[in-house]
């Protein structure tokens, strides 16, 4: 229903309840009175709530006036230690910088699954008293106390999920899961990533042994447990965003998403609704940008006003050897706690040769469930492709292991290079190359065996950074003027903390369980940016989320650790439809000389531009907001954004011109002269090609023009870098030609 006044001394939100319990009670019959209840009722940043509503009920109720969207309650998906040293070591600058002692007075508020309060990563030696402006709670729980709070984890709330099923058109309420202790471990991977203390000697079983840390281990840490193991519902997560508004925080961390198959619009979803609002207060709210890739428009969490994070590997890798009996070894990708050695192989067959009877041989090369025949494949270790994405490694891993097998050995068209955690089951996954040399071998030998030996840590991995095979890529589905992602950080095998819940078969016998675990995704990626974004803010308490967003994204490295563009999964140049500007570097942006501040009326203009309602845009901002007299599309690409996106650059048509204003935070008197890197055909011109800062002049803008008459068709791809001997601020750019 619009921006709240209430954080300026407007409408109570007793009153404003009252408001929306009469409105609910006009449109719903009065024989059915116990739904004129609301489940959430949002009041501090944004007006509106979340009720029980017929399908008429909600057509009548989007009618009324103030109403600015109303839309089903949908079921979002969470997107599931070395990489701050790799993220260091990569900007150059780990020995050479020093840093004044980090203030701890940055707050970030996590909304994901909970948090594991035992955990060494959030102790609080060494952290001061709370912050005087933090207004949030501690919430208690059946196994949640307030001594569970500390320094460090200063606030935790849960919310009474409610979870509906449409079966028979009767709506089920969930028992709700009444504390915020984390049922799952993504929620504690997410914040200790974030800002988990520093943790010497953790390792996951002896695996990427060293100190765990988070990318700001001084700031506080604000839980918000808005999933249950039913998924994280978006009525829910909106709640989490108003009351961390309320509460205080600096920065919300979301790493859940809309699945890329059912977007919605930008009024439609609660993520894209309730971060417009918190940044509208100046609080940057970061999200993960799915799992879905490698496929083209895949990217979620896409709204300009939201940081979106795609994923990449770092220079650490984990192989297990696969042994063939004639001798030969192969590396695959794998955490597998596998006690085989050298001295011992075992019989090794292909999935179409164990099939079960009447099993289509394509479903027993899939190691499909039902698909394998357990006498045939009891004690062998068993080969599978992968070719079948419908199916997931973790049930293919469980048909094989079921069917009594010794060890499975997947065969994968794509490397992905995201290393399975099959635990104490022998497993390695390898690409095409390496298994059509273990196919050979079995359909050439009488009696082929192999062994797989346990994994190891492989140190200084190159390349690295590579976007992950999972990540989801640009562009955008509901426009392509905004380049998205953002930017890309490491969300490959990353070693945080976890509950530390033991698993039958998955923990090494003999060993402890180690409280930390290694998990890939957008998920892990997403508080990597988190923290940087913490650990700017830590310095320059005075700029705002824009600026912090700019300094990273100018900053970002384009090369990998062997000096090479950055790569993609399949080993060709990355695109910044699947890196963004490149990964975060985040020493490097404490000092970018040079950003891109995006105004809050630069997002109404965005939303003038993209066709909503100049009435429905005053609600949202609590404005008299008037949208440009001309308000197209193609006009997006016009707003103070930190990248350059044109969705159609017309080839028979005059050049297109977009304009950017930068803020000089660096030396008062600079002057930088611009660089430009295009590919062949497509020409682009900087005007002026110089631009230069004096005392009290600390904003100054320039012109890029582009012009795609000799350009290939499609999307080409390059950057402007301003440098001035010093800094070099780069703005890639993503343009479409027709």
């Amino acid at each position: 229903m619009g921006s709240s006044s209430s954080g300026n001394g407007g409408e109570a939100p007793e009153i404003a309840e009252a408001g929306h319990l009469q409105l609910l009670s006009s449109i719903i019959p009065s024989h059915e009175s116990e739904r004129i209840s609301l489940i959430h009722h949002y009041s501090h940043a944004f007006k509106g709530f979340s009720a029980m509503l017929t399908e008429n009920e909600a057509s009548v109720l989007a009618g009324h006036d103030g109403i600015v969207s109303i839309f089903r309650d949908p079921i979002l998906q969470l997107h599931t230690t070395r990489s701050w040293d790799f993220l260091e070591a990569s900007s150059g600058m780990q020995n050479k910088h020093k840093h004044p002692p980090l203030s701890s007075d940055v707050i970030i508020g996590m909304i994901d699954t909970g948090i594991w309060p035992e955990s060494p990563s959030f102790n609080d030696d060494g952290i001061g008293e709370i912050p005087s402006r933090w207004k949030g709670v501690c919430m208690e729980g059946y196994d949640f106390k307030k001594s569970n709070c500390n320094r460090k984890l200063i606030g935790a709330r849960y919310y009474d999920s409610i979870q509906r099923t449409y079966s028979n058109n009767k709506t089920h309420m969930a028992k709700p899961d009444d504390s915020p202790r984390d049922f799952d471990g993504h929620g504690t991977h997410t914040t200790s990533i974030a800002a988990g203390a520093k943790v010497a000697n953790v390792s996951y079983h002896d695996l990427a042994g060293g100190t765990a840390r988070g990318g700001s281990p001084s700031s506080r840490i604000a839980i918000y447990k808005a999933c249950t193991l039913d998924g994280c519902s978006g009525s829910t997560i909106l709640k989490a965003i108003d009351d961390a508004i309320k509460d205080g925080v600096d920065i919300i961390s979301i790493s859940i998403g809309m699945s890329s198959l059912f977007q919605s619009d930008y009024l439609n979803d609660p993520i894209a609704i309730g971060s417009f609002h918190a940044q509208q207060m100046n609080i940057m709210v970061v999200c993960s940008g799915g799992n879905d890739g490698p496929d083209l428009y895949t990217i979620v969490n896409s709204a300009p006003w939201i940081f979106t994070v795609a994923a990449s590997n770092i220079d650490r890798d984990f192989q297990s050897t696969v042994l063939l009996g004639n001798g030969k070894t192969f590396q695959g990708s794998a955490i597998s706690f596998s006690n085989y050695n050298r001295s011992r192989n075992y019989p090794l067959a292909l999935g179409e040769d164990v099939a079960a009877k009447f099993t289509p041989i394509s479903e027993a090369r899939n190691c499909y469930p039902g698909s394998l025949d357990t006498q045939k494949v009891a004690g062998k270790i068993v080969v599978c492709t992968d070719d079948d994405l419908n199916i997931p490694l973790q049930i293919k891993k469980l048909v094989v292991e079921d069917a009594r097998a010794k060890g499975l050995i997947l065969v994968s068209e794509d490397e992905t290079v995201v290393p399975f955690d099959s635990g104490t089951f022998p497993f390695a996954e390898v690409g095409n190359l390496s298994g059509l040399q273990i196919i050979k071998y079995i359909n050439g030998t009488k009696k082929p065996t192999a062994t797989i030996l346990p994994t190891r840590d492989v140190p200084r991995y190159r390349p690295a950074p590579t976007v992950a095979y999972f990540s989801s890529r640009g562009p955008g589905q509901y426009t392509e003027n905004i380049l998205k992602p953002d930017i890309m950080a490491p969300g490959v095998a990353i070693l945080a903390a976890v509950i530390p819940e033991k698993e039958a078969g998955s923990v090494p016998v003999g060993n402890e369980l180690s409280g930390y675990a290694i998990k890939s995704g957008t998920s892990m990626a997403c508080p990597h940016v988190t923290g940087a974004a913490a650990f700017i803010k830590s310095f320059h308490h005075g700029w705002s989320t824009s600026m912090i967003k700019s300094s990273l994204m100018t900053t970002a490295t384009i090369y990998d650790n062997t000096g090479k563009p950055l790569q993609n999964s399949s080993h060709h140049f990355a695109n910044p439809h699947e890196v963004g500007v490149g990964e975060i570097n985040p020493l490097k942006a404490l000092n970018p000389g040079l950003v891109f501040e995006t105004t809050t009326e630069d997002y109404l203009q965005f939303l003038c531009y993209h066709g909503y309602s100049e009435k429905n845009i005053r609600s949202m901002s609590k404005t008299n907001f008037n949208c440009p007299r001309i308000s197209i599309d193609r006009l997006i690409s016009n707003i103070n954004y930190p990248s350059i996106s044109i969705s159609n650059l017309d080839r028979h048509k005059p050049a297109q011109t977009i304009k950017r204003t930068v803020t000089n935070v660096g030396c008062p008197n600079a002057t930088y002269i611009s660089r430009v890197h295009a590919p062949v055909g497509l020409e682009v011109k900087v005007f002026p090609k110089k631009i230069a800062f004096i005392e009290g002049l600390t904003r100054v803008s320039f012109k890029v023009l582009f012009y795609g008459k000799e350009a290939s068709s499609g999307y080409n791809f390059g950057s402007v870098t301003w440098f001035d001997g010093r800094h070099s601020v780069l703005l890639s750019f993503a343009v479409n030609v027709e």
